[in-house]
């Protein structure tokens, strides 16, 4: 139980100021994609400028607008940010460990290992949009409204290709245990006989990363597909009317969440924690940071689509492809197999 605690307490501490800290790596990325400088005055190369940010919003003046539904309206913000920090539970981090020879046996570095993890992640993870939903109806604002409404029908939209493009690792794996999924894919494969590539399941499944990277933008609601936003269109959509620190958990939980999905995405295609030399978190961490750049560079590249885009990419394109790729997998498991 004590370890189980600390295990926790490390990676909720963990995941706090890697959200703190993304929104640094943001606005560095971006400033030097678009020839600026960037935050460069809060400490040196502005590294500090998150905790300025944070002390700002919690010295924010608290507003509570007098027509909205107060307690959905104070809840909201809360029920986007948890199930993104409770997802992270089975997520494993790395192998093992005996801190330096500390521990008399070896822990396992995850909080927890079920035998149907990616359905918990995917069942909590989708709890996220009721609070998007419900700060909008609550707000009593339309332009809120009409923010919370895009987010759900997203979610209906891009949750089901979400789940069918991770079925096709499913297959070769053989288990829907991440830490299982993760031990799949040890080892070297030979391409051609003597092209050696790692057993990541990125080089059998292309297509089912590529069609998770996509959802995966759309369930965060990341450029080009931030229509629950869209300042252009609606102000700020769905926290139109938050401010102080209800304000700030919206923005936490968005990028708790790139986390997640960016760790999900390196358990099921990128092999985890493995890796050669370096410590199994290393690995683990720089393969995340990795797809987080990724998003970024996407939201600096690509203008948003328009909504009846989104709903036609969803359903005309990245369904028909997930369904396409569940086939072909199957269908060459089954000719590997036979032969």
């Amino acid at each position: 139980m004590i370890v189980t605690l600390v295990k926790i307490g490390v990676v909720f501490g963990a995941l706090l100021l890697t959200v703190a800290y993304m929104t640094w790596v943001e606005r560095k990325v971006l400033a030097d994609i678009q020839v600026r400088l960037g935050p460069n005055r809060v400490g040196p190369y502005g590294l500090l400028q998150p905790i300025a940010d944070g002390m700002k919003l919690m010295l924010k003046e608290d507003l509570t607008p007098g027509q909205v539904d107060r307690v959905i309206y104070l809840l909201a913000p809360s029920l986007s940010i948890i199930p993104a920090f409770i997802a992270f539970a089975v997520i494993p981090f790395g192998d093992t460990t005996t801190l330096f020879g500390l521990l008399s046996k070896p822990v396992p570095l995850h909080i927890a290992d079920i035998n149907v993890g990616i359905l918990f992640v995917f069942g909590v993870a989708s709890l996220g949009v009721y609070g998007i939903v419900l700060a909008g109806w609550s707000s009593n604002n339309k332009y809120s409204l009409l923010g919370g409404l895009r987010a759900s029908a997203q979610l209906i939209s891009y949750e089901l290709s979400m789940g069918l493009s991770v079925v096709g690792v499913l297959m070769l794996a053989g288990s829907l245990s991440l830490v299982d999924i993760v031990r799949a894919q040890e080892g070297i494969a030979w391409v051609f006989g003597w092209v050696p590539v790692p057993k990541w399941f990125l080089f059998s499944q292309p297509l089912g990363f590529c069609l998770y990277f996509c959802c995966a933008l759309a369930e965060t609601n990341r450029a080009p597909f931030d229509l629950p936003e869209a300042e252009t269109e609606l102000v700020a959509g769905f926290h139109t009317e938050y401010s102080s620190m209800k304000f700030a958990m919206f923005f936490m939980a968005e990028y708790a969440n790139m986390i997640t999905v960016a760790a999900l995405a390196t358990t099921l295609f990128l092999g985890g924690w493995l890796g050669p030399v370096a410590p199994s978190p290393v690995w683990f961490l720089g393969k995340v940071f990795i797809l987080l750049f990724l998003f970024i560079w996407v939201r600096a590249t690509l203008p948003r689509f328009r909504y009846d885009q989104l709903m036609q990419f969803g359903w005309k394109r990245l369904l028909p492809l997930a369904l396409l790729n569940i086939a072909a997998t199957a269908i060459g498991a089954m000719l590997v197999t036979r032969g």
